[in-house]
């Protein structure tokens, strides 16, 4: 015989030590955030997942599609939590949410409070569904639950004060900044050179300026508003490089390319394993034309074939008939914890790639690393954007710029 007495204590207790934990570790620092944590029961909204996974900082996975890729899932708690900070929801907001799966609409609901009021809308009939009757179960039946692409927002509920999307974009649609008030807010994480980053962006006049960002990661936009890379073989199914849609390269390096000698040099630039690199590969991206992003099957990596930095992902260069990515190796005479930078190369330029990519790791090692990052701003696309790094999009223009 079950006691759901005990095991409601213990999704208690699992769910108050989560929240210790998030605000610990910093991720957490507003306490209305704390106490949203605190109040929604996230086992409710993973039915088929035991309480200790239910309470783990980690996304669980809910749905696949034919092809096996992940389509729906709620969502790491700690990424959660960085994107309600950003999004500084308050009392009476009106909030409307891209990609629903019911646990984070709810937390949105105990932020924007009873004078508020919170839209999740999602594609999937099935995920609505599914968020609809655990929000009610959960004690959010004021939570309105929209089966429609999130591509068009919900007009009906427009304006909002904040609009905050869990799903990966690569574009910034043209309803949600129509239905975003004046002086609102837009979280969304945007999916710029191969690389996803969660940008709080506010409303100013006609366009969006950034106010923070973060690297995270979602599961993919799913209809009008889905988009992908251009993926470029380069050793058969092992290994490619992929170039971002506005992305038009006259030429790529052909398949085989990998098979050539390689040439390496070391940039001399140190840093810890652990440091996120995302700002180093958007310079690279912005200084460095024929930018790609050179991916590879762990097999080909074991065999020592290709070693890119980070293992899923590094940043390269390219050109018709040669290649170079950025690589790494235990630095020299520092804790195991540090590696140093390098650059890999083949082809006839590997050579001149090699150096063009060394001396920008340099520049961004002594002017930007350091530093408070880049900042972005979204205009419409047709319009004239400011001074910066451009990336087109079909609706948009994302300027990047960096400090000085």
């Amino acid at each position: 015989m079950t006691d759901h007495r005990s095991d409601a204590a213990q999704a208690d207790a699992l769910r108050a030590a989560l929240t210790r934990h998030l605000v610990a570790e910093g991720t957490i620092r507003d306490e209305r955030v704390a106490a949203a944590f605190a109040s929604v029961p996230r086992h409710l909204f993973v039915p088929r997942s035991s309480l200790d996974i239910a309470y783990a900082d980690d996304v669980v996975l809910m749905k696949r599609n034919a092809a096996g890729v992940v389509i729906s899932s709620v969502s790491q708690p700690s990424i959660v939590a960085l994107m309600l900070e950003q999004a500084e929801v308050r009392p009476g907001d009106r909030v409307l949410e891209i990609g629903s799966g019911g646990y984070n609409a709810a937390l949105l609901r105990e932020l924007a409070g009873p004078k508020g009021a919170v839209t999740t809308v999602d594609i999937d009939p099935e995920v609505t569904d599914r968020a609809r009757v655990v929000l009610d179960d959960a004690g959010y039946g004021d939570v309105r639950v929209v089966e429609a692409d999130g591509e068009f927002g919900v007009p009906e509920d427009a304006p909002y004060d904040r609009i905050v999307v869990t799903v990966t974009a690569w574009d910034i649609a043209p309803a949600w900044s129509d239905q975003l008030g004046a002086g609102g807010r837009i979280v969304v994480p945007l999916r710029l050179r191969g690389q996803t980053r969660s940008i709080a962006f506010d409303r100013v006049d006609e366009h969006l300026e950034s106010r923070s960002t973060t690297p995270c990661g979602f599961v993919s936009m799913q209809g009008a508003g889905a988009n992908y890379e251009r993926l470029i073989s380069i050793r058969g199914d092992a290994a490619s490089v992929s170039f971002d849609e506005d992305q038009v390269p006259e030429e790529h390096p052909f398949d085989g390319v990998l098979d050539q000698p390689r040439e390496q040099v070391w940039s001399g630039v140190v840093v810890n394993r652990e440091e996120q690199l995302s700002d180093l590969q958007l310079w690279l991206a912005s200084t460095l034309p024929g930018y790609c992003v050179l991916s590879a099957q762990r097999s080909l990596q074991e065999e020592g074939v290709v070693t890119p930095s980070p293992h899923w992902g590094a940043a390269a260069v390219a050109t018709g008939d040669s290649v170079a990515y950025l690589t790494s190796c235990p630095a020299k005479r520092r804790p195991e914890s540090h590696m140093e930078l390098g650059v890999n190369g083949h082809g006839p330029d590997a050579d001149d790639l090699i150096d063009r990519l060394i001396d920008q790791v340099r520049i961004w090692n002594r002017r930007l690393r350091h530093g408070p990052g880049p900042r972005y701003r979204v205009d419409a696309a047709g319009t004239e954007p400011p001074a910066g790094f451009h990336i087109d999009r079909r609706h948009s223009s994302v300027t990047v710029n960096w400090p000085g």
